[in-house]
C-alpha cells in the first residue's frame, strides 16, 4: 500500500521555536552549496561506493527509468546523507515512504519533495521560497539536516526523531514503516 498510494505520507510536522545557535548551525548546513560530488581518499571507499551505486540504481529503476537521473539522485542521496551523518539506507527508505521517490510529491499537510519537507523549514533556515524544496540537491539537504536535527534533539532515539519528523511523534506506524523500507536498500 505504501508503494502505489499517490498521496504522500507526511503529517503535520510542527514548527517548533529554536535556539538561536541550532538555528545559526542547521541555516549554516543548508547554506552550505557544496555540490553533491563524492571524495575519496582511498581506491577501497571509491569501489565500496561504486558497487553501492550499482545496486541501488539496478533496485530504483522501477520508479526512474533513466540512468543519469537515477545515477545524479542517488549520488546526491549518498553525499547529503553522509555530510549529514546519517545511514544512505535510512534516508532511502525514508524517501519511499514519505513520497515514493516523486520529485514533485505533495503532502495534506503541505509537504514537498523527496523528502516532503515543510515549506516552514524554508523561511527558519533558508531564503523564504518554498519552491526551492523541489529542487532535487535542495530538497534532500533540508531532509537530511532536519532529520539529523531530529535524532540528536531525540538523543539518538531513531523511533522518536521519524516521529518527530512526521509529525506522529509516539505512534508507531510511521518509524514502523521507515525502518521496514531501509530494509530494501541496505547492502552487504
Amino acid at each position: 500500500m505504501l508503494l502505489t498510494s499517490k498521496q504522500s505520507l507526511a503529517g503535520g510536522q510542527l514548527e517548533e521555536p529554536l535556539a538561536d545557535s541550532v538555528r545559526t548551525a542547521l541555516s549554516s548546513a543548508i547554506a552550505n552549496t557544496a555540490p553533491p560530488v563524492p571524495v575519496f581518499y582511498d581506491t577501497e571507499s571509491r569501489l565500496a561506493y561504486l558497487r553501492w551505486l550499482g545496486a541501488q540504481s539496478d533496485r530504483l529503476s522501477r520508479k526512474k527509468a533513466d540512468f543519469t537521473t537515477r545515477k545524479e539522485f542517488l549520488q546526491t542521496v549518498w553525499y547529503e546523507s553522509k555530510r549529514a551523518g546519517l545511514d544512505v539506507s535510512l534516508v532511502l527508505g525514508l524517501i519511499q515512504v514519505e513520497s515514493n521517490f516523486r520529485k514533485f510529491a505533495v503532502s495534506r499537510a503541505g509537504a514537498r519533495g523527496y523528502m516532503q519537507v515543510m515549506p516552514f523549514w524554508t523561511r527558519v533556515l533558508g531564503d523564504g521560497n518554498a519552491s526551492n524544496l523541489f529542487h532535487m540537491q535542495n530538497n534532500l539537504r533540508f531532509g537530511c539536516v532536519i532529520l539529523r536535527h531530529y535524532l540528536e534533539r531525540e538523543r539518538g532515539d531513531l523511533f522518536l526523531a521519524l516521529g518527530r519528523y512526521n509529525g506522529s511523534r509516539g505512534r508507531a506506524p510511521y518509524p514502523n514503516a521507515v525502518t521496514s523500507a531501509q530494509r530494501n536498500w541496505v547492502t552487504a
